[in-house]
């Protein structure tokens, strides 16, 4: 994909926290003065409230502030693919001391990542889902049954995430490549998994009546 990200600002601070959050996600970018105009090659620029008035283009990204900048990366990979919104999100996890976490929107991989623990990773599925509208994306979280933690780890996602999220859990077998396909880490080979996961079918798990009243929004 030759698509580039244009950003537009001549403020330090703020171009500091975009072009990292571009690099740190393989993002190719180009950078631009506010009132420039915009290349042919670009699908998506971002700027600063201040600068705002000087994008003239469809679509604009805004940096707030570093702590929304989870929700601008989301907004970027989603706007790159052509998507108001998706249509569908299947997260795949792969449990176990190290676990894969592989998230899928509308068939195409846009984030995976390893965690170390259960709350880090119920951290990480919370902030993909933080701004979700579940009347145009449907979301499920696939599980896979390979070790006996993987129940723990389903209650507490059963208790903590939306009730509109439809939890399964999936048959593990032949979701792990032998470790010679990825000689570069272990790490590889957890997200190959959980990759893997999020493209089987599942048993749906009945969630709790309880979420439906106390954690209907994240």
């Amino acid at each position: 994909m030759n698509k580039k990200v244009a950003v537009a600002t001549v403020r330090g601070r703020a171009y500091f926290h975009i072009v990292n959050m571009l690099r740190e996600h393989n993002i190719s970018f180009t950078n631009l003065v506010p009132g420039m105009p915009i290349p042919p090659k670009v699908c998506l620029v971002i700027t600063t409230p201040e600068e705002r008035h000087l994008v003239d283009f469809e679509r604009v990204l805004v940096f707030y502030c570093e702590e929304e900048m989870d929700s601008l990366i989301n907004a970027t990979k989603r706007l790159m693919l052509g998507k108001e919104a998706y249509g569908k999100i299947v997260i795949g996890i792969d449990p176990g001391e190290a676990m894969g976490l592989a998230v899928v929107a509308d068939g195409k991989v846009i984030e995976q990542e390893t965690c170390y623990s259960n709350q880090q990773l119920v951290l990480n599925i919370q902030r993909i889902l933080k701004n979700i509208n579940y009347a145009l994306t449907s979301v499920t979280i696939k599980i896979g049954n390979g070790v006996p933690v993987y129940r723990d780890l389903l209650e507490e996602l059963d208790y903590t995430l939306p009730a509109q999220v439809v939890l399964e859990v999936v048959g593990e077998a032949g979701t792990n490549r032998p470790l010679k396909e990825h000689r570069h880490s272990r790490k590889a080979r957890h997200i190959s998994s959980a990759i893997h996961i999020a493209g089987r079918l599942g048993n749906s798990v009945h969630r709790r009546p309880m979420i439906a009243s106390n954690h209907t929004t994240q």
